[in-house]
This record gives structure tokens, C-alpha cells and sequence, in this order.
């Protein structure tokens, strides 16, 4: 029987399991878009919305925290300084699922992981005005 049983096997040791979804957790937040398999997309999202909660709160334990699970350290600073404010208002739910396509070798479903408010927009840059010289006649 399954009662209470959480997270798919996905066919892996604990440890093999354990090491995948961290290094996908960290992708995730890192890139905060990602592509990957219906099951393990289900699974990221969690650790994930757990990751962004731990930065809002910000504290040491849940900088620690954080820390067993994220692979890079600049990851975890982008989690507690930008993404935690970014969210700060929002009260959880901070990732999405998108279901896409079969892939093509084995026809497992593909979904897209991403955060759902993207980083913020790229300031438009502003064109540069050409001033026309001046055609100057030489005189002498």
C-alpha cells in the first residue's frame, strides 16, 4: 500500500534520488526555467517552493538549511536577496508546470518547470542619437 508515501522511486536508490532532485533544485533556481520528465518536475516544484519559503524567512537555520540542498552557494544568495523579494508578497505557489511534448526516444512525458514571475524585464536600451556632422567647406 502507498498511504502517505510522497515521491516517486523513479527506479533509483535513495541516495541517486536524493542527489538528482538537488541538482535540479539547484537548476531550477539557477537558470529558473527547466525542462525535465512529468514525475521529477512534480517533485522539483516542492523542494523548490520549500527553497524560496526558507529564503523569505531568512534566517541563519534557514540559510543552513537551504544549504543542504542547494549545490551552490551563489544559488542560495540569489534565493535569500532576489528571489525572496521578489516573492515576498506572494504567499506560496511560486513555480509552475507546463506540460509539453513526448520525448522522441522513449515517449516520456516532458514538462517545463519555471518560476512563476520570470526575472524581472531587461530596462529597454536607449538608441543612441547620430548627430549629423556639419559638411564645413575649407576655405583658403
Amino acid at each position: 500500500m502507498r498511504h502517505r508515501a510522497r515521491s516517486a522511486k523513479l527506479g533509483r536508490t535513495a541516495a541517486h534520488r536524493k542527489a538528482l532532485y538537488r541538482n535540479l533544485v539547484t537548476s531550477l533556481l539557477e537558470h529558473e526555467r527547466i525542462e525535465t520528465t512529468d514525475t521529477k518536475a512534480k517533485e522539483v516544484r516542492r523542494l523548490a517552493d520549500r527553497m524560496i519559503t526558507l529564503g523569505k524567512r531568512g534566517t541563519l537555520h534557514a540559510r543552513r538549511q537551504a544549504l543542504s540542498v542547494i549545490r551552490k552557494r551563489e544559488i542560495t544568495a540569489k534565493v535569500f536577496d532576489d528571489l525572496a523579494e521578489r516573492f515576498r508578497s506572494r504567499p506560496g505557489g511560486y513555480t509552475r508546470v507546463l506540460k509539453v511534448r513526448r520525448r522522441i526516444g522513449d515517449a516520456a512525458p516532458l514538462s517545463i518547470v519555471e518560476l512563476v514571475e520570470g526575472p524581472p524585464p531587461p530596462e529597454p536600451e536607449k538608441k543612441k542619437k547620430t548627430a549629423k556632422k556639419a559638411s564645413r567647406k575649407k576655405t583658403g
